[in-house]
């Protein structure tokens, strides 16, 4: 067995990560190419998704593009059945793509609530389907999905975006007993709050930073490279033994009341 930080290198591995153009996708990306993993970016807006690969090649990555709706269900089989014919396999995926919604949960519109289901429950359903299909013939690969520290806590406004992440870790228990017996490790990671652009009005808010410091142990928001040392251990070797685990990296959010 591989010792040492061998253990965490992903040379030779190919890594798809969903909703990478901007945030934590793309620095997941970024990360995951430091590891020495080639990364298909993937996004709706072929401008933005364009630009993040090119940064990317900048810094040395080896890249491709995919552009896809992630909803969309004969839209994912396609892009990613192609990929696979012309570029091999897909060793790595990490289920990124998500969006918020803040509304009181009795004023909360119903079209959002099921545009929330679809994107970032429905989505990680379909790309980790059509990914594992290959996979499973293989005999090995490494799905992550990104859940939230919403997975685990509510709070006022975002009742279904708690209903979605808890609907992903657990999906992702799913995965692991149906797809570990075929060589896969399906883990989660539930990030607290990040400095993100999905988080721009609470990042914004002096008086919800406030709050936040004083909530989290570790008395700030978090960085979004904070997340690439768990999201490599969750996509190499070193986890070899690990399955249907959500890991929080939330800054002792969840530790403390």
């Amino acid at each position: 067995m591989t010792e040492g930080l061998e253990m965490f290198a992903l040379t030779g591995k190919r890594a798809l990560i969903t909703g990478s153009s901007q945030g934590i996708g793309f620095a997941l990306a970024r990360g995951l190419a430091a590891a020495g993993a080639e990364v298909v970016i993937n996004g709706r807006d072929t401008g933005k998704m364009n630009a993040a690969a090119e940064r990317l090649r900048d810094g040395g990555a080896t890249v491709h593009t995919l552009g896809f709706d992630v909803t969309d269900a004969a839209a994912v089989g396609s892009a990613i059945n192609s990929f696979e014919a012309d570029h091999g396999a897909i060793d790595i995926l990490v289920n990124n793509a998500g969006m918020q919604h803040r509304t009181p949960l009795e004023d909360f519109p119903p079209e959002a609530f099921e545009l929330l289901m679809k994107t970032n429950v429905t989505s990680v359903f379909l790309v980790g389907q059509a990914v594992a299909r290959h996979m499973i013939k293989r005999g090995a690969g490494k799905i992550v999905n990104i859940a939230s520290v919403q997975t685990a806590l509510a709070r006022p406004g975002i009742a279904p975006y708690t209903a979605t992440k808890g609907a992903v870790a657990n999906l992702t228990k799913g995965m692991a007993t149906d797809w570990a017996k075929y060589g896969l490790q399906c883990n989660a990671i539930a990030p607290g709050y990040f400095d993100t652009p999905l988080n721009k009005a609470l990042v914004d808010d002096p008086a919800f930073t406030e709050w936040l410091s004083n909530r989290t142990p570790a008395g700030r928001w978090g960085n979004v490279g904070e997340l690439v040392g768990a999201c490599v251990f969750l996509c190499s070797g070193a986890s070899s033994f690990v399955n249907g685990h959500t890991l929080f990296v939330d800054g002792g959010i969840t530790a403390s009341l």
